[in-house]
């Protein structure tokens, strides 16, 4: 009995010790991403005025903790007066985003491609998947709307970028995106967490929500220690339930990255003004590779639906 008591201790103090380090470990990695550089400026400037007879804006804005905010504009010749804000993932740039931009521009869009922070070219070392960001979202509007005179802005989102789009609609003026499509988002910080948690260590998701439980929360309270984050309040479903912006959500139904139960749950909670679109066998992100006509036969006539400008778009 006394060894049993003794292995059950050493066992209790091995876990704890563990998910300190590792929910410091995690946070850290998560906080910290790594920055991937621009490599096709030139490139997309050439394209830019070849393709569409118009120069490539580089864009520079202060966020509210100072840090530069950095995008490219562009405005076809050929332009309808509505923009299409292009958010990218997570460990990426705008460069990640810039494939959606013909089809766009093609159709008349001018489209704003920022580097969120912690990204790219923006500025700040930390990322906080929405705490801040959302924020930095409403900064872009405003430019488009005040500094390019906009009939309309329309959210795009891959991932993350996803997630920070339905983010910003639950913070004051957060109806002044004519329409989102956000594709493959999570729901809340939290729940992400634990299943990213598992994926790293390559278990299943229920693992991140039993055993890998307390290293994650280890982590969240670590983040608000040592950077003042609250994770506890990022959470996308609950900031889409203040908004009455119109939402195409699509996930991929082989999406083990971020997983579709978390577009369903938005879904299924605000049915009044969230269409969901499943796609049998795409994996993250990845529904305009395996359906590319439908994808945009999509997300164009969401835009095209929802062409009236909300209440209070102008700046705040």
């Amino acid at each position: 009995m006394r060894r049993t008591r003794r292995v059950l201790l050493g066992w209790t103090i091995g876990y704890l010790l563990f998910s300190i380090a590792g929910g410091i470990t995690l946070a850290e990695l998560q906080l910290h991403p790594w920055r991937r550089p621009l490599v096709h400026s030139r490139q997309a400037s050439e394209i830019a005025r070849a393709r569409y007879g118009t120069e490539l804006q580089n864009v520079e804005i202060t966020a509210a903790d100072g840090i530069s905010l950095n995008a490219w504009y562009i405005r076809p010749r050929n332009a309808n007066g509505r923009d299409v804000l292009l958010l990218h993932g997570v460990q990426d740039n705008r460069e990640g985003v810039s494939g959606f931009a013909p089809e766009l521009l093609d159709r008349g869009y001018s489209v704003l491609l920022p580097d969120s922070r912690a990204h790219g070219e923006s500025g700040g070392t930390v990322a906080t998947y929405g705490l801040r960001e959302s924020d930095d979202i409403h900064r872009w509007l405003n430019w488009l709307y005040t500094q390019r005179q906009s009939k309309c802005v329309y959210g795009f989102g891959e991932s993350m970028g996803a997630a920070l789009a339905l983010d910003s609609l639950g913070t004051p003026g957060g109806d002044r995106f004519c329409a989102v499509v956000a594709e493959s988002p999570f729901s809340s910080f939290r729940s992400v967490a634990y299943e990213r948690a598992a994926l790293y260590l390559r278990a299943p998701s229920w693992v991140g929500r039993t055993l890998l439980r307390l290293p994650v929360e280890a982590g969240m309270e670590y983040a608000k220690w040592r950077y003042g984050l609250d994770f506890d309040s990022d959470s996308p479903a609950d900031a889409v339930g203040h908004s009455s912006t119109p939402i195409l959500l699509i996930h991929g139904t082989a999406d083990i990255n971020i997983l579709p139960h978390h577009s369903e749950l938005i879904a299924a909670r605000y049915p009044s003004h969230v269409v969901l679109w499943e796609l049998a066998g795409a994996t993250h992100c990845g529904a305009s590779t395996v359906e590319p006509q439908m994808f945009w036969t999509k997300v164009t006539g969401w835009f095209d639906s929802h062409s009236q400008p909300p209440v209070g778009a102008p700046a705040i």
